[in-house]
């Protein structure tokens, strides 16, 4: 290993143990922190979503009837391996929410973040699918509170595709997916303007690669 690549992994490390988030070539980061743009990116917004002020920082509230953002882009288009994260807040509000969803365009090719309202209580359901492919990873017994913040995370290493909620593995299958073309993704509701989120989201970080729960963005 040369100076120059040692000394870049020691910064690295020393930037991940203060808490500083990297994102470089491979990782896009979202942060919901205003209307008008997210991650670099142009939104159309739908409804009324409101950038509010939170005990982890700014992000933007949903009211599950008629509040969304469209973006432009796929921002896992082309990846072979991935994972897609988000930090959200669920509210309730109506019992099947497609609270994120990425879509490819001109196929049936998409991905989303999903969840299920039950008895007050809410489990995630994460959709893939990719040409004849897809999966649904979903496990109605990890029920979650209502109204806190969560990490949800969808991984796919080239073999299996996993979620999480809060670092904890919730669902597995070993499936093959084909990397997904360009496309647009759709916030707080699903792309054809249904099943909309009552809530607020924090950030989002899309990664090309697997990434163990170690890895995984913090609450904040």
């Amino acid at each position: 290993m040369s100076v120059k690549t040692r000394a870049r992994r020691v910064i690295a490390s020393l930037l991940a143990a203060s808490g500083v988030i990297l994102i470089g070539a491979d990782a896009e980061l979202w942060t919901f922190d205003r209307l008008d743009g997210i991650g670099g990116h142009e939104t159309t917004v739908v409804g009324d979503p409101r950038v509010i002020d939170t005990p982890i920082g700014k992000a933007i509230a949903f009211d599950g009837v008629h509040d969304a953002l469209v973006v432009g882009v796929h921002p896992l288009a082309g990846a072979s391996t991935f994972t897609w994260e988000a930090i959200f807040r669920p509210d309730g509000g109506e019992p099947a929410q497609r609270w994120f969803h990425l879509q490819q365009t001109g196929s049936d090719d998409r991905m989303l973040f999903e969840l299920r309202i039950v008895g007050g209580q809410w489990y995630f359901d994460s959709y893939v699918h990719s040409g004849a492919a897809e999966k649904a990873l979903i496990n109605p017994e990890r029920l979650h509170a209502l109204g806190e913040w969560y990490h949800v995370a969808a991984v796919y290493d080239g073999r299996e595709f996993r979620n999480y909620v809060n670092g904890v593995q919730e669902g597995a299958a070993q499936i093959r997916l084909d990397p997904q073309g360009p496309g647009r993704s759709s916030i707080g509701v699903r792309i054809n303007l249904v099943n909309y989120f009552k809530g607020a989201i924090r950030a989002a970080r899309f990664t090309r690669r697997a990434l163990a729960p170690a890895e995984f963005l913090p609450i904040r």
